[in-house]
């Protein structure tokens, strides 16, 4: 069988509509007519390639269709197909470790069947095959019995997806009534597992991406979602079920950033989409995620990701598609009462597609030429990230944490992409083009940058009850010091008092070993909140030190010349099970030299 003769390419309920036929092609924007009955949102299959597309607008005979795939070679008068249904993906057991690009097709699946002329795979036009394989067996272990009621959302079964993941299988939220059967062991994603009043319920399901899926009630942000990452979890972190921007400027580490908070992240799944970068960046991240040991499980990183890759190469339309595709899979997760992290890279590729099909359609522009709804999609994106109670009668929990990374032209924050996420997150992790070119990673901007959500409460909790008055402290001495380095650049160091250069010391000291943090080195990739908290209180007792000594006349550079001052530097390198003893040890030694000096 050849990829043009996929069963696939069939409809969901096997109907022949009506044929329409191509009116007008303006690059992904195809205008078809004779399509009576087409609703919007629908998709349709244009040209005799059967490339997949989306009506956008209805006007009179006139259909406005975003095409999915590259319009090259599309003539007017070819047929255009009503699906009859709207852009779905499909959700069940098989999803983890897979690649698909902005409408769901399986990469690996269609790289290998692919033409091959080049040595490199290349999709043919209009190629389609189902997301999830068919032909795969599970073993299903039913949580329910005959005779039980259920109601939508409530968890019937589960499937052993990986060695360290089990899939929940999930009652369609429209569907309750009794259990009348169930059936137990080997099946495959179509199969019925369970009846409900006689209604056949089989693993897989679909589900509209522009649709949110539905829950009880949200919940209120109070649990971080630690990353590892010491600027972020000590300065600015982030709530499971929140949302943050990465804004930044070319070269100042976006992507980067965004691929440990992918590794390291507290999150049970991950999904990441590359909506819109560059090849190679993408590759990167298909050949390093394979090969990396989740920390959590012992096991492949892969065993609980799902990428979306599409590339700055892809055309603009399955790229608007890439971002309600990855969000909706992870509602899908957090329905099961999983936490899930989605990293979105980046979302101005995103806006800019927005423009691109804007801009063919012809409506007034708005901002920088993007269209007057931008704030809305946006909104829109945002809003479905949340911690929730579950649907259904079980008590359940799960998150949907997003991280959207933002390229502003220029590193210019004020474009309308930046200035639209700000009102919609929650944290805000600027990146600032200067301290990349420092080489310090990760480049985010401590006096830019800020979170809105009260976090203390589980840190004095669960780390210690003096992490917020350590926080405080350190906030404090780098917005001092960024005052005194300004002052610095007019009059020089040497006029400062010995405190106020004491204050410059322990500012270079907080910045270069412990905000600065290298994502290619196994020991200080993750850094666990304990480490965190012993780092920063060594600092803060060698500060104290430090001004001791100064106060009974010491000079400023000798006292920060000894030995176990310099020995800071190798914090980072602690074992976490070690951190605290060897952070009193430290800050002993440094107290015990500094107090030998006069």
């Amino acid at each position: 069988m050849t990829l043009a003769d996929a069963p696939a390419r069939h409809l969901p309920d096997q109907r022949r509509p009506r044929d329409g036929e191509v009116w007008r092609v303006a690059g992904p924007v195809v205008v078809a007519r004779g399509l009576p009955g087409v609703r919007l949102y629908n998709v349709v299959r244009v040209g005799n390639a059967s490339l997949p597309g989306e009506v956008i607008r209805l006007d009179g005979d006139l259909v406005t269709i975003q095409v999915y795939e590259d319009t090259a070679g599309l003539c007017a008068g070819e047929p255009v197909r009503d699906t009859g249904r709207p852009l779905e993906i499909e959700l069940g057991p098989g999803m983890l470790g897979q690649i698909f690009d902005g409408t769901q097709r399986p990469l690996q699946v269609l790289g290998r069947l692919g033409d091959q002329p080049f040595g490199q795979p290349f999709l043919s036009p209009g190629v389609n095959l189902p997301a999830l394989d068919r032909e795969r067996v599970w073993t299903f272990e039913p949580l329910t019995a005959a005779g039980a009621v259920v109601t939508g959302g409530d968890v019937i079964g589960v499937v052993q997806e990986t060695g360290a993941f089990q899939h929940r299988i999930l009652v369609p939220p429209a569907v309750h009534g009794p259990v009348t059967r169930v059936h137990r062991g080997q099946t495959r994603l179509e199969d019925p597992v369970v009846w409900v009043d006689d209604q056949p319920i089989p693993m897989l399901s679909r589900w509209r991406v522009r649709q949110p899926r539905p829950f009880r009630s949200r919940l209120a942000p109070t649990i971080p979602l630690l990353t590892g990452q010491r600027v972020i979890d000590v300065l600015f972190p982030i709530a499971r079920g929140g949302a943050a921007i990465i804004p930044g400027g070319f070269g100042t580490g976006k992507t980067v950033l965004q691929q440990s908070l992918a590794k390291w992240a507290h999150a049970d799944v991950v999904i990441y989409i590359g909506c819109g970068e560059r090849g190679n960046e993408l590759a990167e991240v298909l050949q390093e995620f394979p090969q990396l040991t989740d920390p959590r499980t012992g096991t492949s990183l892969m065993e609980r990701t799902i990428l979306i890759a599409n590339t700055s190469n892809m055309p603009v339309a399955a790229r608007e598609a890439s971002i309600y595709t990855g969000v909706t899979i992870a509602e899908y997760f957090r329905d099961q009462g999983y936490h899930v992290a989605l990293m979105a890279d980046s979302t101005s590729r995103w806006g800019e597609a927005l423009r691109e099909v804007s801009s063919r359609l012809e409506e007034m522009p708005a901002e920088e030429g993007y269209p007057a709804y931008l704030s809305s999609r946006l909104a829109e994106f945002y809003e479905r990230g949340a911690a929730v109670k579950c649907l259904g009668s079980q008590d359940r929990e799960g998150s949907v944490s997003i991280i959207g990374a933002v390229s502003p032209a220029g590193g210019d924050f004020s474009e309308p992409i930046t200035q639209h996420s700000l009102r919609l997150a929650g944290t805000f992790w600027a990146l600032d083009t200067p301290l990349a070119r420092e080489r310090h990673f990760p480049a985010v901007d401590w006096n830019r940058s800020y979170t809105l959500y009260d976090l203390s409460a589980w840190f004095e909790r669960e780390v210690a009850q003096d992490w917020s008055a350590h926080r405080a402290w350190a906030r404090q001495l780098l917005q001092r010091e960024a005052q005194l380095l300004e002052i610095v650049q007019l009059v020089g160091a040497d006029t400062l008092a010995p405190p106020e250069r004491v204050l410059l010391q322990t500012g270079s000291i907080l910045r270069e070993d412990f905000l600065q943090q290298s994502a290619f080195d196994e020991l200080d990739a993750y850094c666990s909140p304990a480490k965190q908290l012993a780092m920063l209180r060594v600092i803060r007792r060698a500060d104290a030190a430090l001004r001791s000594a100064v106060d009974r006349g010491v000079d400023v550079a000798q006292a920060a010349a000894v030995p176990s001052i310099a020995a800071l530097a190798a914090m980072r390198y602690w074992p976490s099970a070690d951190a605290a003893g060897s952070a009193t040890a430290l800050a002993e030694e440094i107290e015990r030299e500094l107090e030998s000096l006069t």
